[in-house]
């Protein structure tokens, strides 16, 4: 949300740019006329000109991801030119100089247009919006160049498309209210343009430092121990924290009405199949308590706090509460029935299951997360959302109030400690973690180091680097990547990753006619003895029996960096993403 909000502050002051000043007389020339006439016709145009050549730059943008490592190496000569745009106007106007003559001329030409016609016309205004988009899209090039140039070293997606009608929709608000104001807002754009090119060069250095971190590898080495997997341990800490304790929550208990409403429970009418049980409707779950689980079976973390929400769902049966899980599947092999009830049976989850394949039940809640958990009264009325892991006493506290609002007697609270949490199950050690979730399909894939980058959706040979430094990975041998996935396609094929963390768990799936696949796994290139995990022996030896997340690595001493490796001993596997703890 951050960026949306710099994204559309920034389109808002690309008005107070030197080289637009040249057009805005013409349009503070119609500032007297009527908006929708006038004003609004021009803002059309100019949004219809910016769309056009910002599509372009983000096709060129997307061509360079095709690149692979060619592409982020211009990528990055691109940013650098536009961080010393931003530093120095003067080659901004040199860059823009094409374009901003023929939006001069074309304002010219529709003013007129104005003066000359007896009647209105739809047509002078727009193509003064048309040259108004030719002047300020060059004029915004060096703000919105680093958005999409950025943006090209991730790959295009609807993220970049939302950036850039931020973009444009604070750049139209600028000019909507310039033609509002008209000539004093010009006249004050003018004195504000000293501190204007102080902002603008603050951010072309900020540029020219990212891209030199970028450049050298700190982006994934120095800035990897600093940055997203600290910020989870961080945030985890932090909404731990920030939860209520038991005693505040008691005394909320007390007041019926303490906890918000925060919305209706949405029809579950959309849910695909049904696990443990009939469908269940809206109507059916009126008058009970409900705490609603959104989760998918090979989710590390959703498998974190299953433990907690089967133990609810087994101790306040009795009193009236039903526990709801709605399986929302993250990989295409999720969306399998027979997968997902095989997970529910090994899980041992008896409470009645969701199956949400078209996330119909998703979008109802306006969920975004795995895991998340929602209660709901018996009114049907949303009063609670918890999003992630964590704040378990926090969450049992709200099932009690709301059991207690209906009128239940309720058994004893439950002690934290009698919850089993071992295994797969047993919480993350964030104090050290240092590796965040990796994916290895070319969709999300990050961090990828081996010669030559991603070869998509093609066999393609492979080699691991001589050295990886902290959340790095490779391949080596003879790989197909597809668009979620990893596959092996020969004997011997490697995985190899540099992590910092206590465990290390890896999504893998059998081949496409489930045959069983052998895997070895090492640790700093020998077997992990007492590091190995609940899904393979101290030698390191493992088999691949059916698509779920797998345990490779639990370490006695998480302290240090090491280097993780899975050769597979048969062709087939198939591999999707890391995740730690």
């Amino acid at each position: 949300m951050l960026l949306f909000a710099i994204a559309y502050l920034a389109g808002g002051l690309t008005v107070l740019s030197p080289c637009i000043l040249p057009v805005l007389p013409f349009v503070f020339a119609g500032a007297e006329r009527p908006f929708l006439r006038s004003g609004l016709p021009m803002l059309v145009g100019m949004a219809l000109t910016f769309a056009l050549i910002a599509t372009l730059a983000a096709v060129g943008g997307g061509w360079a991801v095709e690149a692979n490592q060619a592409g982020r190496w211009i990528a990055l000569v691109l940013l650098a030119l536009f961080g010393l745009a931003l530093l120095w106007p003067g080659l901004a106007e040199r860059i823009s100089h094409p374009l901003v003559t023929l939006g001069g001329r074309l304002s010219q030409l529709a003013e007129r247009g104005e003066s000359d016609g007896a009647t209105w016309s739809v047509w002078p205004p727009v193509l003064l919006g048309i040259a108004t988009g030719l002047v300020w899209a060059p004029c915004a090039g060096p703000i919105l160049g680093v958005i999409l140039t950025a943006a090209a070293l991730d790959g295009a997606s609807i993220h970049t498309t939302l950036l850039l009608v931020a973009y444009a929709a604070g750049a139209a608000t600028s000019l909507a209210a310039a033609l509002l104001l008209g000539r004093r807002m010009f006249a004050a754009m003018k004195r504000s343009l000293g501190v204007g090119e102080w902002v603008r060069r603050g951010l072309g250095a900020a540029v020219l430092i990212g891209v030199a971190v970028i450049g050298l590898g700190l982006d994934t080495g120095v800035l990897s121990r600093v940055s997203l997997p600290s910020t989870v341990a961080v945030e985890q800490r932090l909404l731990d924290q920030l939860e209520p304790t038991p005693n505040m929550l008691a005394a909320m208990a007390a007041s019926e009405g303490s906890l918000p409403i925060e919305g209706i429970l949405p029809s579950l009418s959309g849910a695909t199949a049904w696990l443990n049980g009939p469908p269940l409707s809206t109507d059916d779950l009126r008058g009970k308590v409900v705490l609603v689980d959104f989760w998918t079976y090979s989710c590390i973390n959703c498998l974190r706090t299953l433990p907690y929400v089967r133990a609810w769902a087994d101790k306040y049966r009795e009193a009236g509460l039903v526990v709801l899980g709605i399986h929302a599947p993250e990989f295409a092999f999720e969306k399998s029935i027979p997968n997902v009830t095989g997970a529910v049976r090994d899980l041992n989850v008896t409470y009645p299951v969701a199956i949400d394949n078209d996330y119909a039940l998703w979008r109802g809640f306006n969920n975004h997360y795995w895991p998340a958990h929602y209660a709901i009264d018996p009114q049907g009325r949303i009063r609670f959302h918890h999003f992630g892991e964590g704040g378990y006493e926090h969450t049992e506290q709200v099932i009690r109030q709301l059991l207690t609002e209906a009128g239940r007697t309720l058994p004893a609270e439950t002690d934290k400690n009698a919850v089993e949490t071992q295994g797969v199950h047993a919480p993350a050690d964030f104090a050290t973690l240092g590796s965040p979730e990796t994916y290895l399909g070319h969709d999300r894939a990050e961090n990828f180091r081996s010669p030559g980058g991603i070869v998509p959706d093609r066999t393609s040979p492979y080699t691991a680097p001589a050295k990886l430094r902290r959340n790095e990975w490779a391949l080596a041998g003879e790989w197909k990547i597809e668009s979620e996935r990893a596959i092996a396609t020969a004997v011997g094929d490697r995985i190899l990753f540099r992590f910092h963390a206590r465990d290390l768990h890896l999504v893998l799936g059998p081949d496409e006619n489930d045959a069983p696949v052998r895997f070895r796994v090492r640790l700093d290139g020998a077997a992990p003895g007492v590091d190995h995990g609940l899904d393979i022996n101290a030698e390191g030896m493992g088999t691949i029996t059916g698509r779920r997340l797998y345990q490779l690595i639990r370490q006695t001493d998480s302290s240090r960096d090491r280097t993780f490796e899975i050769e597979f001993l048969s062709p087939g596997a198939q591999a999707f993403a890391f995740t730690f703890g």
